[in-house]
């Protein structure tokens, strides 16, 4: 299985929590790095570059901080661009069906804070709805998002530990059962 982490961070290299995602991330042989910001800093995307990319693997994951109960700005401009009516979606739109989709996010606030009686009164999975109907959309199947909470008050410790976590969940098999 070919695994894709498409990265949208606005800062990767000020990050402490995705920085060591991807540094860990690289050195697995099966997975493949693309982080859109150095790649279109100017947010011009490469549509048919993009659309091989996601046509060569087999689960493509959506890495990036939690920014305004949102995505990066890079990361909806990526989906507007690449995930055309006719190749994504449509009657004859099925070049993603079958695909494996999952989330991999970072929020600087702690879990608590993302539930009903949290602080933003709403959990991560109502959030990123959006993403899953986007999946659903494309034919792409939803799995399991990987979620690390309280990413500015973390030790090196924690993010070392979630960077092992985080490779685990997206390579395990499993999470498409």
């Amino acid at each position: 299985m070919k695994t894709l982490v498409i990265v949208a961070h606005p800062h990767l290299d000020q990050s402490k929590v995705n920085k060591a995602w991807v540094e860990r991330l690289k050195q697995e042989a099966s997975i493949t790095v693309h982080d859109l910001y150095a790649a279109y800093p100017a947010f011009e995307i490469d549509v048919q570059k993009e659309q091989q990319l996601m046509m060569e693997h087999d689960r493509v994951v959506f890495q990036f901080p939690f920014y305004w109960y949102s995505t990066p700005a890079i990361l909806k401009q990526w989906q507007d661009a690449v995930l055309t009516y006719g190749w994504a979606y449509g009657a004859e739109g099925n070049k993603l069906h079958n695909k494996e989709f999952l989330l991999a996010i970072s929020a600087g606030g702690p879990e608590q804070a993302y539930a009903r009686d949290g602080y933003n009164f709403f959990t991560i999975e109502e959030l990123t709805t959006p993403l899953h109907a986007m999946a659903n959309l494309t034919g792409m199947k939803y799995l399991a998002p990987f979620r690390f909470h309280g990413a500015g008050q973390a030790s090196e410790e924690q993010i070392k530990h979630s960077a092992g976590e985080y490779v685990k969940h997206i390579l395990n098999p499993a999470l498409a059962k």
